[in-house]
């Protein structure tokens, strides 16, 4: 077949293919050049999901009328001038192809007035030319309005999904923007409700508070980390507000909304050992980076972004994130409750695996004053006893608690040993033990064994994937030490490199905790009780599971026929 030029409108519906996938895309591509335009107000309008109406007005500087024309020429833009502008982006847009694209796909008017000019400049579109063109009363701005999208492409057109699901991805796209940018003010409109509305004064949690009410925006974490190459800002909730999905993870570079794995991986890692299997946190984070140091062009929409090192974008979210959610600590108010804790009972020996009440154990009214317990922390426990020699029984103010022993126990040895502070006893052994590894579990002795030499470990090597096993932890005093270097190391199989220390430490927590079937006298128990009362993330072991289940008097009540 011969090669020839395609003619100018199939070459700008192909080229529009890549930018209009779908109402919400073109309300992105309007609402950005209206940022980047210098509005303070943006509103959005739409009908039947933005497919028979879309409108987006700004009080930007508008377009001069000499130009109105020329921006929905192709690669139109006033953003880049030189091949060298692409590593200095600051803008939004900068392609130039987004007014084009649009009006090779629907119909679009244009009404715009620029400031020092006596009267606005309206054009009216179809099939990307210019049909009508007049001068029209406005203010400083710009209004652009596209009608009937895909009207002309049936094929396109059959793709949309339901009004309310496209009306959904619009009210996304524009909560997005409202997120990077709480500086200007926002409001959407769908066939004539207003889904939203943001005040645009440039504090971020009012922003959130639009999207996600006052209630869940009060109590969301702020996030402020500086002073390096990377800097983090935002919110995060805290373990108490969590969504089923990833959804409401929000991430802004340079204040462009993009999706990145590496920062969902980041966020994830933080939060892994804190909410349960299948909860996610609410994180709306601002990324600044250097712009050389990220690269926008590498996605039609730019959604997708290409990071110079990943790495440390990694290392410097999860950190900023580990500090943020470290809980304030809240002074524990004295209450009839706390009188009314059992009294300790002497001469009974500690419980299995290592685990003995402490010398500051709870002893009674008269005693010295509890720790201060965490803002998310568990109220005051007593302890009534086991079932199964598996879940311990214990009374709150409110109810019943029934608490898994391993997982409670688990879940306190892992913030030990994360928590900066003491190195972790050590138990020698008379006898060195040797032990044959694997070349798989050798290979992760290698990267791992700087993160388990911390935790108590003291291992030399004795030959190619031989180890002299010269001391454990002391928590793992009752283990056979071979055996338990090796169920670390198996359980270390599953995880990446860039998080040892916290996948290290949850196993030797899990191989250390008391088990199912242990007998725990009752000084243990309440040892146990006050410990887990000021953990700063009570409810889940390190691996997500549930800690404890509650039971509240109103519920027994319910349960027992009472009103």
């Amino acid at each position: 077949m011969p090669i020839r030029l395609l003619p100018p409108e199939v070459a700008g519906r192909i080229a529009a293919g890549e930018v209009v996938e779908r109402p919400a895309s073109v309300v992105k591509e309007l609402v950005e050049n209206a940022i980047d335009g210098g509005a303070s107000a943006i509103e959005v309008e739409i009908e039947g999901g933005g497919a028979r109406l879309i409108r987006v007005a700004d009080d930007g500087l508008g377009i001069p009328a000499a130009e109105a024309a020329l921006a929905f020429e192709r690669h139109a833009t006033s953003k880049l001038e030189r091949l060298e502008d692409l590593g200095q982006l600051a803008t939004l847009g900068f392609r130039g192809e987004a007014l084009a694209s649009i009006a090779a796909v629907a119909e679009v008017e244009c009404l715009t007035r620029a400031e020092g000019e006596a009267t606005g400049t309206w054009l009216r579109l179809e099939g990307g030319r210019i049909t009508e063109r007049r001068s029209q009363a406005r203010a400083c701005g710009t209004t652009m309005t596209v009608r009937s999208l895909f009207r002309h492409l049936p094929a396109r057109l059959q793709f949309l999904r339901s009004a309310a699901s496209e009306g959904a991805a619009v009210a996304a796209a524009v909560s997005n923007a409202a997120l990077a940018h709480p500086e200007v003010g926002f409001s959407l409109r769908s066939d004539g409700r207003l889904l939203l509305q943001t005040p645009g004064r440039g504090d971020l949690r009012e922003a959130a508070a639009a999207l996600y009410g006052a209630e869940t925006a009060r109590v969301l974490l702020p996030v402020s980390e500086g002073g390096g190459p990377i800097g983090v800002a935002g919110l995060i909730s805290p373990v108490t507000v969590t969504r089923s999905r990833r959804d409401h993870y929000r991430f802004f570079v340079n204040r462009r909304c993009v999706q990145s794995r590496v920062l969902a991986r980041a966020v994830d890692e933080v939060y892994r050992a804190r909410l349960p299997v299948g909860r996610y946190p609410i994180a709306i984070l601002h990324l600044t980076v250097p712009t050389e140091a990220v690269d926008v062009n590498v996605h039609p929409a730019k959604t997708e972004v290409r990071f110079r090192d990943e790495g440390a974008l990694f290392v410097a979210v999860r950190g900023a994130l580990t500090r943020a959610l470290e809980p304030l600590v809240l002074p524990l108010s004295a209450s009839p409750w706390l009188e009314s804790s059992d009294e300790p009972v002497s001469g009974v020996a500690p419980g299995p695996s290592g685990f003995a009440p402490s010398p500051t154990s709870w002893a009674g009214p008269k005693a010295q004053p509890p720790a201060p317990r965490f803002a998310e922390g568990l109220p005051v426990l007593r302890a009534l006893g086991q079932v199964a020699n598996t879940y311990i029984v214990a009374e709150g103010p409110d109810g019943v608690f029934l608490i898994d022993q391993h997982a409670a126990h688990e879940r306190l040895l892992y913030d030990r040993l994360l928590a900066d502070g003491d190195p972790p006893e050590v138990q020698g052994l008379l006898e060195p033990q040797t032990v044959d590894l694997t070349p798989a579990a050798a290979a992760r002795w290698r990267d791992a064994a700087f993160v388990l030499t911390d935790y108590g470990f003291v291992v030399e090597p004795f030959g190619e994937r031989t180890m002299l096993v010269r001391g454990v932890p002391a928590t793992l005093a009752h283990r056979e030490p071979g055996r338990a270097l090796l169920d670390v190391l198996e359980d270390l199989a599953e995880s990446p490199g860039a998080d040892w220390r916290q996948r290290a430490a949850a196993s030797v927590a899990c191989h250390s905790a008391v088990r199912r079937g242990d007998v725990l006298a009752p000084e243990t128990l309440r040892d146990l009780l006050r410990q887990l009362e000021v953990a700063a993330f009570p409810r889940t072991c390190p691996h997500g599971r549930p800690t404890l289940l509650h039971l509240s008097t109103a519920q027994l009540g319910q349960e027992f026929g009472r009103r």
